[in-house]
């Protein structure tokens, strides 16, 4: 009952504050300045979300998961064992051979150095590089031994296109380490693959058995590649299986490729949530300026009440709720927003570029070319949390100065 009334009590206070022009506009200015920092904190990071979501479903998608590669050009000795055991943790997906090649793309005068990956393209490889590359490219792959898929914007800088020749010259060595003339090997473009970013401008891909020929290894693949359940196991799957081989192995994974991607977009996210969080506490800063000032408005009406009997927890508890009000006001009004906003920010952010001319986010450096966004009711609820802890935190001060208002000196 003395929390209900309190609650009334506190928005009697709230609506007799309004008649006091300043007053109303400091009110005004904590509740806006809530409600905008929610909103806007709510919004970065669901764009923060959406880019981790693309970062999985289409980077990593593409990329492998880990890798496992001999030292030496003799290649992994026994790999398809290797492979099985490897499938058959339930960590992983799949696992599968490959080559690396680096080496410079000729057209012409046009040179352009790329790493070429050599695969055994099965139904698991070419489902996972399906969103990058058409499924008629692996056809003709499959069927010409020196076909070659680039990345699109490989192709465009050297100016090829499908069914266009292409020298690869691969640099050579003597027994005395020095540079000799490099070897050169024509490919015919079959396809292109399109998936944006440093991916599509350094990416080929060949036949393993190709490219196994090419570098003369002996055992059929340089190393197994690897796409886990969880790309965050990556670490952890790859040294699992490196540390049991006999030979000498590099263990590499994505983190150590891509993963500065993932830490930019948490380093991002961190600092959105610090920044953020700062916007909503400067603005509860009003909420206390704005109960200061309403305590000395209402001292009579606080010596009155305690007068009657009120007590001091009583009275502190009126300017808490009216603090939470504030709070609660703003933080629905910034939630709303972001709920009926965030939805369409990728749709509209297309609208705006197509109407200037412009684009936000280049495929030629990024690995997608719009806004993503993802909106996780986890985010809404720590937004929704801190905006009105702050707000009470806030109201604390004035609550404890109003509670110690002696009605004999007010009242006198």
């Amino acid at each position: 009952m003395n929390s209900f009334l309190a609650w009334q009590i506190a928005n009697r206070f709230r609506k007799t504050t309004s008649n006091s022009g300043y007053l109303s506009f400091m009110s005004f200015s904590s509740i806006a300045g809530i409600g905008l920092g929610s909103f806007v904190l709510i919004m970065l990071l669901s764009v923060m979300n959406g880019f981790e979501k693309e970062l999985r479903s289409t980077l990593l998608s593409v990329i492998p998961h880990g890798e496992i590669f001999s030292v030496s050009n003799d290649g992994i000795e026994g790999w398809q064992e290797l492979k099985n055991s490897i499938e058959s943790d339930s960590r992983v997906n799949f696992a599968t051979p490959f080559t690396q090649i680096t080496g410079l793309l000729q057209n012409k005068a046009e040179l352009k150095p790329v790493s070429l990956s050599g695969l055994d393209y099965n139904e698991s490889v070419t489902d996972m590089l399906s969103i990058a590359v058409d499924q008629t490219a692996f056809s003709l792959l499959k069927d010409q031994p020196f076909g070659i898929i680039l990345g699109q914007s490989i192709a465009q800088q050297i100016g090829v296109g499908i069914h266009d020749t292409v020298d690869f010259l691969i640099p050579q060595s003597n027994q005395g380490n020095k540079f000799t003339a490099p070897k050169r090997v024509q490919f015919e473009v079959v396809g292109f693959l399109h998936m944006g970013g440093e991916v599509d401008a350094k990416l080929g891909l060949i036949n393993l058995k190709t490219a196994s020929e090419l570098l003369g290894i002996r055992s059929g693949a340089q190393g197994i590649r690897l796409s886990l359940i969880d790309p965050f196991d990556a670490n952890q799957v790859v040294r699992k299986y490196g540390y049991e081989l006999a030979q000498p192995v590099y263990m590499s994974d994505w983190t150590r490729t891509h993963g500065h991607i993932f830490q930019d977009i948490q380093l991002v996210r961190m600092v959105v949530y610090v920044v953020l969080t700062l916007v909503i506490a400067v603005a509860c800063f009003n909420v206390v300026s704005t109960l200061v000032m309403g305590v000395r408005a209402k001292q009579a009406s606080i010596a009155i009440l305690v007068s009657m009997g009120a007590t001091d927890s009583f009275i502190r508890r009126i300017f808490l709720y009216q603090g939470l009000t504030n709070g609660l006001i703003g933080t629905f009004i910034g939630v709303v927003a972001a709920l009926l906003i965030v939805p369409n920010v990728s749709d509209t952010v297309i609208w705006i570029e197509s109407l200037l001319n412009m684009k936000l986010l280049s495929s030629d450096v990024y690995f997608i070319d719009f806004l993503p966004t993802s909106l996780e009711w986890l985010d809404v609820i720590f937004t929704v949390s801190i905006s009105l802890i702050m707000s009470t935190i806030a109201a604390y001060y004035p609550a404890r100065r109003a509670a110690r208002i002696k009605p004999a000196s007010v009242l006198s």
